[in-house]
């Protein structure tokens, strides 16, 4: 069975530790699970990962930003989630096109038809079947994501996102709540601020009834 599934947020929200756990869940019930990220998962998308989280002090433009991203994306889908998928697999994804439409069209204020273009364009038609918002105040997701920033071994900080100021990720979040009413199908918003295994088992409820839906056990 192939599935794909993303999860969203802002920063230290928690959706990376919840997308581990559901690898390790899935696993567990016999599904072959692919877990990945953007920017990243690929060679090149890690090299480009270095240069979009790590400016140093260093500015990008809003395009230049989003093109990276999308370069990522591009060898992303390419290289790991189109062949997975084709294999049957699950795909994890932490963030993945919604991501893009938030921080560089919502908050950046880039043109929001041309990054849909971008998007669906490199995405090669490969969609999300179902998205996980780990909804949580960007005050609290932000202390944790700079707690977490200060335990990086070798000085990888990868906090450009972070040093924004609480506007910035105010910003994000209300882009990731309208996305969500947008498309009630596919987003789920799960509450963030409760305790880690709480939140899993929410998230794999909603699963097995998905999974249900499509005839799997």
């Amino acid at each position: 069975m192939s599935l794909f599934i993303t999860f969203e947020g802002v920063e230290g929200s928690g959706k990376t530790t919840q997308m581990e756990m559901l690898k390790e869940h899935l696993e567990w019930k016999g599904f072959h699970v692919v877990s990945t990220r953007e920017p990243g998962g690929t060679e090149l998308g890690e090299k480009i990962r270095g240069v979009l989280l790590n400016m140093e002090g260093q500015t990008i433009a809003p395009w230049s930003e989003l093109l990276l991203y999308e370069v990522c994306r591009a060898q992303l889908v390419s290289e790991v989630i189109k062949p997975a998928l084709l294999d049957k697999k699950i795909v994890l994804c932490d963030r993945f096109a919604d991501s893009t439409i938030v921080y560089q069209g919502c908050v950046r204020g880039l043109n929001l038809e041309a990054i849909a273009s971008l998007n669906e364009w490199v995405s090669q038609g490969v969609m999300p079947t179902i998205t996980f918002i780990i909804d949580c105040q960007p005050e609290i997701g932000l202390k944790r994501a700079l707690a977490r920033i200060d335990t990086r071994p070798n000085g990888n900080k990868e906090d450009r996102f972070e040093r924004e100021n609480i506007e910035f990720h105010k910003r994000i979040r209300d882009g990731y709540l309208q996305l969500a009413k947008e498309s009630p199908d596919r987003i789920k918003v799960i509450n963030g601020n409760r305790d880690i295994p709480v939140i899993h088992k929410e998230i794999c409820g909603i699963l097995d009834t998905k999974f249900e839906a499509m005839g799997e056990k």
